[in-house]
């Protein structure tokens, strides 16, 4: 059976975060289903991009503590410049005041819990994943393509990566997804993880992955059929 695995190598850097895990089946991704649940889910995202503005209240993004807490981490293990954690990059929009746009179903509704409790949250079509997934420090050379580019990467030893047997899915922790497992109209199966290095908001990712359950099945999106949250203690998960 394929599992997520939190490995040695992860825990060595850092002891006590926390990722949560839901698997969707059954999932409709389409643009069809958008459709019929397009209003509802706009608001959603939109509603959640404004309650994300509780966490700006310093006139640095980065002196922001829930943004803080991932520059630190980032600095521990091995990125390239100008890396930022995904509720960065988000809460940066938001700043902005260039808002987080509608791109599919599951995406809008991972981005909303992701906004609505300041934490990075992504999500992957299982289908896609070969072998076990591994959250690890990277020995470097796993090949990758990120969205949005056009050239293929590999990861550097060093960082902090989500890969499989084909190579990486997810490059500096939740940096960017790779368009070989990216989640499309066909996916019928789907993983998603939400992550915290902060033990101080365990019960903030506990509200978090009920939302992201909730949402999915109350927009009709997928079916819940596992949930749990890793920790140093328990590091792994059948996702089959």
């Amino acid at each position: 059976m394929k599992q997520l695995i939190i490995e040695p190598s992860l825990w060595a850097l850092f002891p006590h975060s926390e990722v949560g895990v839901l698997l969707l089946e059954e999932v409709n991704n389409t643009e069809e289903h958008h459709q019929y649940h397009r209003e509802a889910i706009e608001k959603q995202l939109q509603e959640a991009g404004e309650e994300a503005r509780q966490y700006l209240n310093e006139p640095v993004l980065s002196q922001n503590p829930v943004v803080a807490v991932w520059r630190e981490a980032f600095s521990k293990f091995k990125t390239k410049k100008g890396v930022r954690s995904s509720i960065e990059a988000l809460l940066k929009r938001i700043e902005k005041g260039t808002g987080v746009g509608s791109i599919s179903p599951l995406v809008d509704v991972y981005n909303s819990v992701s906004l609505r409790y300041a934490l990075p949250c992504g999500m992957e079509d299982l289908d896609t994943i070969q072998g076990n997934l591994r959250l690890t420090v990277s020995e470097g050379g796993d090949p990758f393509f990120a969205l949005g580019d056009d050239e293929a990467s590999e990861t550097l030893p060093g960082e902090v990566s989500y890969l499989d047997e084909a190579g990486a899915v997810c490059r500096f922790w939740n940096w960017r997804d790779g368009q070989r497992t990216m989640l499309t109209n066909q996916t019928k199966r789907a993983i998603a993880v939400i992550e915290s290095v902060d033990p101080s908001r365990h019960d903030v990712l506990v509200e978090a992955l009920d939302a992201l359950a909730q949402w999915a099945e109350e927009f009709e999106i997928g079916k819940v059929y596992r949930k749990g949250i890793l920790n140093r203690e328990n590091p792994s998960v059948e996702i089959e």
